[in-house]
């Protein structure tokens, strides 16, 4: 549920896990306008092993991080879809009384994948367990994300014509259900069984099964 922050933390917290390579493209609307961001030599938990959790409320700066771990296969992401905004704002004084913000770029993974309206897949996908009292209200525990928000940046290859409609698993939404209780948190105790060994998720199967 981390909704985002600012591009250069972004960076910096990946860069603490990576040792070289791009952490983040930045695009305008010509190719050659892209701009690149890289990692420094140094990771800070000598290639310890890393699960990241993200769920339909993981946005923006959290999707950056998410993404350069795991196109570096530095971290395993383990939970929901997360929420797709992906999209690049400048803010462009109006004289003293406004100002203008404008949409000029997209964000990008290091292998190339945007982030807007599509988010980040994880290798595991995990569903909270909702409580009894909320399975009755389990809609309201999803986030519908950025492809299903009115008026949002189209995404790459999806249809200009769309109007917020998307396929079943968008409609649904991602959900951002976090248990208040850690020993009742799926996500994280499936993330703790990775760390300890007991679990395993088989990234390499995963990237060829999506590729065929």
């Amino acid at each position: 549920n981390n909704p985002g922050g600012l591009l250069d933390q972004a960076i910096s917290v990946s860069d603490a896990f990576l040792d070289e390579g791009a952490i983040v493209l930045t695009r305008g609307r010509n190719i050659e306008e892209t701009q690149r961001s890289n990692a420094r030599p140094g990771d800070i938990t000598d290639g310890q092993k890393l699960v990241v959790l993200i769920n339909g409320g993981s946005a923006s700066a959290s999707e950056i991080v998410a993404g350069a771990l795991q196109d570096h296969h530095r971290a395993t992401i383990v939970g929901t879809r997360s929420f797709g905004k992906g999209s690049v704002q400048t803010i462009i004084p109006l004289g003293s009384n406004g100002a203008l913000r404008l949409t000029t770029a997209r964000y990008y993974t290091p292998s190339g994948r945007s982030i807007q309206a599509k988010g980040i897949e994880p290798e595991a996908v995990v569903e909270e367990e909702l409580p009894d009292d909320l399975k009755a209200k389990a809609d309201l525990q999803n986030t519908k994300g950025e492809a299903n928000l009115r008026g949002h940046l189209k995404g790459e290859g999806e249809e200009e014509g769309a109007k917020g409609e998307g396929n079943d698993e968008e409609e649904s939404g991602s959900s951002s259900y976090v248990a208040p209780e850690k020993d009742k948190d799926t996500q994280l105790q499936y993330a703790l069984d990775i760390l300890r060994g007991i679990k395993s998720v088989d990234t390499d199967a995963k990237k060829k099964a999506e590729a065929n």
